[in-house]
């Protein structure tokens, strides 16, 4: 399962303030520790004012760049910071976080995609907001393909988001997660799923038990990829062992290498 390190973001206290203080020493620590952990992909989001976004975000490609050779994901809700991340990107195929099917939304970043041949997190939501049903999110999906074939993006470089609510206010929220999960494998198998965990576990206590018992059964339900916290040894762990056992890690070897490196 690909890992998508979700630590240098300007929503967290300590990145802010490495951010505005150009503290390269800090963010290039994020940027190794994660990638030591597992993490395919360090998502950047420079976010801290809509006035800094463009400088932040292409000061954080250089520096997380010069630390790591893995490739970026470049997040931000601005289609101007994309083009501008996706510019800067030298570490290997970029991917964008993200697009849904809201209008002005998609047709703005989608041909930046193309361009660029980037794979792309693509929200299961449009205008009326987040599908109450999964059969709405699958509509939503099913809009998403169309406009992907428009724009001649495989859809193997689509990464559909089902959209992971809280589990404390819906308790049918991990169910309806993997409902979509199934719509889309049997809809579109050549379609990449991912998902940002640790929404479920909101408002509960002891959450990273909920975040990767959950880990296990979206696996098992044919989920592609994580956004999340790689530092989290559990979590990776729980990953680790779930490759081996759905059979994607040829005489477990991912999994005794990293018992031999004290990863699990």
């Amino acid at each position: 399962m690909l890992i998508i390190g979700e630590r240098i973001n300007a929503t967290r206290p300590a990145v802010k303030e490495a951010i505005f203080r150009r503290d390269s020493d800090l963010i290039k620590k994020e940027a190794r520790d994660q990638a030591g952990a597992g993490a395919d992909y360090i998502d950047v989001n420079g976010g801290t004012t809509p006035e800094e976004e463009l400088e932040n975000m292409l000061w954080l490609c250089e520096v997380v760049q010069s630390a790591v050779s893995a490739p970026l994901c470049i997040d931000s809700a601005s289609p101007g910071v994309i083009e501008a991340g996706l510019k800067s990107h030298r570490n290997g195929k970029a991917m964008v976080n993200s697009i849904s099917m809201e209008a002005g939304k998609y047709e703005s970043i989608l041909p930046l995609v193309k361009e660029h041949g980037a794979g792309v997190v693509a929200l299961a939501m449009d205008d009326s907001g987040i599908p109450r049903t999964a059969k709405d999110r699958l509509q939503v999906v099913e809009r998403t393909v169309e406009e992907a074939g428009k724009h001649s993006i495989p859809l193997c470089d689509v990464y559909v988001d089902p959209l992971v609510m809280a589990l404390s206010s819906d308790g049918s929220a991990g169910l309806m997660v993997i409902e979509v999960l199934q719509g889309i494998r049997e809809r579109w198998p050549e379609l990449r799923t991912t998902c940002g965990l640790s929404n479920i576990s909101f408002g509960l206590p002891d959450r990273r038990l909920i975040n990767r018992t959950f880990s296990a059964m979206l696996m098992a339900h044919g989920l592609d990829s994580a956004i999340l916290d790689p530092l989290d040894k559990e979590m990776m762990a729980t990953i680790i062992g779930g490759r081996a056992l759905l059979g994607r890690d040829e005489f477990c070897m991912e999994y005794i290498k990293a018992y031999r490196a004290g990863r699990l």
